[in-house]
């Protein structure tokens, strides 16, 4: 596997299907619309992102990667789906977002070309649609500064996450569209943790995040059965 074939081209296919409704808050995206806040509250409480230099890696339409820049970040958001890069490009313009920019390539070889040189890497609910999480996670060790901060955030695998995540957030619920996540992709807080150890990131916080239904209201919790992330930090 060449640095360039880290990808599942059907995963690829689905966010593209649904490019032109990242920015619709009502939309198949609205979970992520909702979740973010809580994201970006929570790096910005160990990382202060005024005047950092900040990558996003798998940044979709650009959700997270435009609120980073509003906080005052130089902030590159890259992946491999065309049009939700079109779409997160478009959206920067008409947002007027400054600090803020887009590009199409992998994680590996970003992080071949530009080691070393971010103060910050996110990735964000992107290491379950990849075939080889734990390349993923190396890359971004490899593209943050020693000393920076990377940040993930994925899905527990187990029954309770398959049943919340899986069974009701998409065929219950109708939170997201049906298919989008698969089981055995799904990854284990200890799975992760190893990735990172072998990575050479040392955890310095993990944290779950929940959700109620009734009220539709996510908050974050030490309860790491479902949605979790993960702070660590390069030494």
């Amino acid at each position: 596997m060449s640095t360039s074939d880290n990808f599942d081209p059907a995963e690829l296919a689905k966010f593209s299907d649904l490019a032109h409704r990242w920015w619709d808050v009502e939309s198949e995206f609205r979970p992520l619309h909702q979740i973010n806040p809580l994201r970006l509250d929570w790096i910005e409480s160990l990382v202060p992102l005024a005047g950092k230099r900040v990558l996003d890696v798998g940044c979709g339409g650009g959700i997270l990667a435009d609120s980073m820049a509003r906080k005052g970040a130089d902030v590159l958001g890259i992946d491999l789906a065309t049009k939700a890069l079109k779409v997160a490009q478009l959206h920067a313009l008409e947002a007027q977002t400054d600090g803020v920019s887009y590009r199409e390539i992998s994680a590996e070889n970003l992080a071949a070309e530009q080691p070393a040189t971010f103060d910050v890497v996110t990735c964000m609910e992107m290491l379950e649609h990849v075939p080889d999480p734990a390349r993923v996670v190396t890359a971004c060790a490899e593209l943050v500064k020693p000393g920076g901060y990377v940040f993930f955030s994925t899905i527990n695998r187990n029954a309770k996450a398959f049943l919340f995540a899986i069974v009701g957030a998409e065929y219950l619920l109708n939170l997201i569209p049906r298919g989008t996540h698969e089981y055995a992709k799904l990854i284990k807080p200890s799975e992760l943790a190893g990735y990172c150890r072998a990575a050479a990131l040392d955890m310095e916080q993990v944290r779950g995040m929940e959700y109620n239904p009734l009220t539709r209201h996510y908050w974050l919790s030490g309860n790491t059965s479902v949605n979790y992330m993960l702070t660590t930090r390069r030494m």
